[in-house]
């Protein structure tokens, strides 16, 4: 269960990712996106008091829009002045990075003595069991009774597994079944066929990023609320984003197949912490094995024209 909810977060930012790039744009900013949606949901989370169910709503309403325009920009860039997605959303994930530092750091917001913000209120976290229950007499009584229940009481699972399954299938759809989604892959697969058929190709642009990064952010923000509870200096920017770009070459730029990828994604990458301690081994090894499944994946649409010239030589 717990390699469920470690898969949430990757599998969030690879589905941003992966939206952009079903469009024909590389958002490499899913790291940035991911943690300006860490911010909103820290800062809505503990500073906007609001009931149980509308508190984590709001704060994922907000972690979109906030994503969105930062990811928008981004887009705007390209619109307005051609500069290319990948230079200007590596420059947006240093600015996000330090404005974080920044806001930590606040008097206002850093908690004496400490290097983090305050934790969110109860009413904005998203767990299906909170974290004190598992020391009471009450949750582990329940924890040995029912074994279904053991794993959610034992784990930080909670409604983000849900939201991130909804996530992707809406994703889905839009590209699948809506004009939008028409549109969108339109000017992915041939953007200046796109322009000759007279679609707005800027617009879609703008609008593929918008809601690109608005998917990091809630990301972002869904870690927040149902795991770590408030920001860090360190803890925040823990590459979320970047193995987002890998779970999104894996998944083929597939909404779908970017929950299983994400999924196995977490089980290589948390995974490793177990092949360490239980065998010794370097968790090195670990990666070594997610580049060469990446590496595997990216040659495969070569593989067919590696094999025609081979034909033509003998």
């Amino acid at each position: 269960m717990q390699v469920i909810v470690d898969s949430v977060p990757i599998a969030m930012t690879g589905l941003a990712v992966a939206f952009a790039g079903r469009t024909g744009l590389f958002n490499i900013g899913a790291e940035g996106q991911f943690i300006l949606g860490q911010i909103t949901g820290a800062i809505v989370g503990f500073y906007v008091p609001m009931p149980p169910i509308l508190h984590p709503l709001f704060i994922i309403l907000c972690a979109f829009a906030v994503g969105g325009l930062y990811a928008g920009f981004a887009a705007w860039l390209k619109n307005r002045f051609n500069i290319h997605e990948v230079i200007s959303t590596i420059m947006l994930n240093w600015i996000a990075y330090y404005f974080m530092i920044f806001i930590v750091n606040m008097k206002s917001v850093k908690v004496p003595g400490s290097q983090h913000s305050p934790e969110i209120l109860d009413t904005a976290k998203i767990n299906f069991f909170h974290r004190d229950f598992r020391t009471t007499a009450e949750g582990q009584a329940l924890s040995e009774s029912s074994p279904f229940l053991r794993p959610f009481i034992r784990t930080d699972a909670g409604y983000a597994i849900i939201i991130m399954l909804i996530t992707a299938l809406l994703l889905w759809l839009i590209l699948k079944y809506t004009r939008l989604g028409y549109e969108l892959r339109a000017v992915g697969y041939n953007r200046y066929a796109a322009e000759f058929s007279a679609m707005p190709v800027k617009r879609n642009a703008l609008m593929s990023m918008f809601i690109s990064g608005g998917v990091a952010a809630v990301g972002g923000a869904m870690l927040v609320m149902s795991t770590s509870y408030y920001i860090t200096m360190l803890g925040t920017t823990e590459g979320y984003g970047w193995d987002g770009i890998s779970v999104a070459l894996i998944a083929s730029n597939h909404p779908i197949g970017c929950v299983f990828a994400g999924l196995l994604y977490a089980a290589l990458k948390f995974g490793g912490l177990e092949i360490q301690s239980r065998m010794r081994a370097p968790t090195e090894i670990i990666n070594i094995m997610i580049g060469t499944l990446v590496l595997c994946i990216a040659l495969a649409p070569a593989l067919p024209r590696l094999a025609e010239r081979l034909e033509r030589k003998e």
